[in-house]
């Protein structure tokens, strides 16, 4: 079992900052991509931030410059510093991670755990 635990979330102002953390334990035996997305009312979830083991990262033109995505390996925790926020960022955030499991000799790769997601209200 895999679990991805959120926190951080939380209201805030238009203009204030808010970092939200995210904790994968259980069976892992290596996380390739670690990420963040979010779901407005009424709108499908989209991308919002993602890492790779190697470092790359990726960010949606809507938070460019804003946001920064995080990870602490040893800790397989994924960090994301949300600055100059505003209300149009009002989201449940989801943690993401694409790992790896192992059971006995056999290595599965490119399974998606997602949390339960913690929310960001930002008001104006």
């Amino acid at each position: 079992q895999v679990q991805l635990v959120e926190s951080g979330g939380g209201l805030v102002q238009a203009g204030g900052s808010l970092r939200l953390s995210c904790a994968a334990s259980g069976n892992i035996f290596s996380i390739e991509v670690m990420g963040w997305y979010r779901q407005a009312p009424g709108k499908q979830r989209e991308m919002v931030a993602t890492e790779t083991s190697g470092g790359s990262t990726n960010y949606a033109d809507s938070v460019k410059g804003r946001f920064t995505i995080s990870r602490d390996k040893a800790k397989n925790t994924v960090y994301l510093q949300m600055n100059s926020l505003k209300p149009e960022d009002t989201a449940v955030y989801y943690c993401n991670a694409d790992l790896s499991q192992r059971d006995g000799l056999m290595t599965f790769r490119n399974i998606i755990h997602w949390g339960k997601g913690t929310l960001v209200t930002v008001s104006s």
